[in-house]
């Protein structure tokens, strides 16, 4: 069955945002996010992938980054689990994407 939902994707940094580097290794946040996603009783998934930005002041970055996807998340919710992985991992800030989505289930038994 295909319905309609909504996804939410939350992108958190690794680099500390005050020494500018990853003070743990990926698996530690990993775990910390997922705790945070139990706590919070939401469905996720998460890849962990590199990127690079500009900071307001014209400094450029590359981190490992946390992408994490939640469909059909209540708002309020995935804003307070993103404030909450921000202070969790030390973040100036953490970007938020939402946009709607397609969900299909496939069931298939030979």
């Amino acid at each position: 069955m295909n319905h309609s939902s909504r996804q939410t994707t939350i992108y958190i940094g690794l680099n500390d945002s005050e020494t500018r580097v990853q003070k743990f290794d990926s698996q530690r946040y990993i775990s910390i996010l997922k705790g945070a996603c139990r706590s919070y009783k939401v469905a996720f998934s998460v890849q962990e992938i590199s990127g690079g930005y500009f900071h307001e002041d014209g400094r450029y970055t590359e981190e490992n980054t946390l992408m994490l996807t939640l469909i059909d998340v209540p708002e309020q919710i995935a804003t307070d689990l993103a404030k909450d992985l921000c202070a969790f991992f030390h973040q100036e800030s953490v970007m938020v994407t939402s946009s709607p989505t397609s969900v299909v289930f496939i069931k298939e038994r030979l």
